[in-house]
């Protein structure tokens, strides 16, 4: 079983261009107020739910925003395993209130056959009207028909209000957790793999920041001035070095029946939020674009997640294996310390994604596949790398299993995340309206519109997953740092020199 859900928020972290107006209003509405025909004695929980503003406030404005979208929640699995979710809830220290989001959906059962109810009334009372009636009997029944109406039109406004309401609450529910998943903090995490050991230098050894300012591959203070803090150039054979990591990586991934994808590097808020990330939020990792709906992309799942949002796939085409190339953008707030030196944590950089879209019954499988698909990759350019299986409250709410992958960066003294895979099950899909029909045997796949009559599979959401095959500046990291020479010279691991015009060394410059 797998629950959906989304983030809430309070603040925008917006990305101010010359062409855009320096006010940003947001789409709104007035704020809900309480039901005023509430049937039930409503809790504490649900008046607050029913009389305050949705998830996201412009602080400029008095206005709100309502949710702009809904997810597919499975409200009736939710409630038969309360005891389950309540559970995955504390482990993964979600701040979500399940009690409230059963009321909300108990409440809002009862308002819809409430309305069913009035419904039937209003279409009884016309019927009566279609014969024979006498004048007076006539008029009764037009009056009791307006004041059905009147009745029916002030439910269906309380019914949408509901709705909203439990969407926001609801859609703050993280999905549930591999039951083999460690239970706690980012400390908790076990580790599953170890590969290589670390380099025994007989030298003085440096960062990648010395090494990139001796050898003239980078310059941050020139980035600084033109775009600020943690922006960069790469120069010379770094940049060579760049284009060489994400050829070769695109060529391996795609020996393995990848298609390869280059993707929009802007994305609607609505996609961004499906997909499980953040917009909005005071430590949100989201540029939004002031005046638009819109955001740049942190990673290539995004648009990739939203290629076939709202369709229904044929069973024959599963499982569809992307492997994207794109540029990303994170605002790292909150992020401070030695630990951003240099390229480790930047605002910009360049990835190789791997997504994948499947039937349910074999996600696990293709999240091992994925896994083993960056474990190799790392192997063949000769790092020193641990596998993690990542503890419950550092999953991140769309995954039910991640595995990140640390890589030992002797500069720094430390590991450094270089890579994860993420099984998301059909929390995604489920936002994102990603549907397959199963093949059965009594009727054959189809995608048209002219199978009325034949007996279809009902679709069923797919899984998607997630992984990084190349994060360019960490891997630049990675590669200085552990083949760094005692004279200043950088060795080229072997498989990438045919992507980079045959360069086996990099060297200092003559002044």
């Amino acid at each position: 079983m797998a629950l959906q859900c989304c983030y809430g928020g309070s603040t925008i972290q917006t990305l101010k261009l010359a062409s855009i107006p320096s006010t940003a209003p947001l789409s709104s509405s007035a704020i809900c107020s309480p039901f005023k025909t509430l049937t039930i004695t409503p809790s504490a929980h649900l008046i607050k739910a029913l009389s305050s503003p949705a998830a996201v406030v412009d602080s400029t404005t008095t206005h709100v925003v309502k949710p702009q979208w809904k997810a597919a929640i499975d409200f009736k699995s939710i409630v038969e395993n309360k005891s389950a979710v309540a559970e995955n809830l504390k482990n993964r220290n979600s701040t979500a209130s399940l009690e409230l989001v059963i009321e909300l959906y108990e409440r809002l059962l009862q308002l819809q056959k409430e309305v069913e109810d009035l419904r039937f009334e209003r279409n009884t009372v016309a019927n009566k009207m279609k014969g024979k009636v006498e004048p007076l009997e006539r008029q009764r029944l037009i009056e009791e028909g307006k004041n059905l109406k009147e009745k029916l039109v002030t439910l269906e406004e309380d019914l949408i209000k509901l709705t909203d309401a439990l969407q926001r609450e609801a859609q703050c529910i993280p999905n549930m957790t591999h039951p083999d998943a460690p239970i706690g903090g980012e400390d908790s995490s076990t580790i599953r793999k170890t590969v290589g050991t670390p380099r025994d230098f007989t030298f003085s050894i440096k960062d990648h920041v010395q090494i990139g300012k001796e050898l003239d591959l980078f310059d941050f203070d020139a980035a600084a001035e033109v775009s600020g803090s943690k922006f960069y150039y790469l120069k010379n054979e770094a940049v060579l070095l760049e284009m060489g990591l994400i050829n070769w990586t695109l060529s391996e991934v795609m020996k393995r029946g990848f298609i390869p994808l280059t993707t929009p590097e802007i994305a609607r808020s609505l996609v961004v939020e499906k997909c499980g990330f953040q917009p909005r939020g005071d430590n949100t990792q989201v540029y939004s674009i002031e005046g638009s709906d819109q955001c740049l992309i942190g990673t290539a799942e995004i648009p990739v997640g939203g290629i076939h949002m709202d369709s229904i796939l044929a069973d024959s085409s599963l499982p569809i294996k992307y492997v994207a190339f794109s540029h990303c953008f994170r605002t790292e707030a909150g992020a401070a310390g030695a630990a951003t030196r240099g390229l480790y944590r930047v605002h910009q950089f360049s990835k190789v994604e791997m997504f994948i879209l499947c039937r349910p019954e074999e996600s696990n499988a293709y999240h091992e596949e994925l896994i083993g698909i960056e474990e190799e990759l790392f192997s063949k350019l000769g790092l020193h790398f641990k596998t993690l299986d990542m503890a419950t409250e550092d999953l991140g709410a769309p995954a039910y299993r991640k595995y990140d992958i640390e890589a030992w960066m002797p500069g720094l003294g430390r590991y450094g995340e270089i890579s994860s895979a993420s099984n998301c099950t059909d929390y995604q899909s489920r936002r994102l309206g990603i549907r397959y029909r199963p093949e059965s045997s009594t009727s054959p796949p189809t995608n048209t519109k002219k199978s009325k009559g034949r007996n279809l599979s009902p679709p069923e959401f797919v899984h998607t997953l997630n992984a990084t095959a190349c994060a360019v500046p960490r891997m630049l990291v990675c590669l200085l740092e552990n083949y760094q020479q005692e004279d200043g010279s950088v060795v080229i691991p072997e498989p990438l020199r045919p992507f980079m015009g045959g360069i086996e060394l990099i060297t200092p410059k003559s002044n």
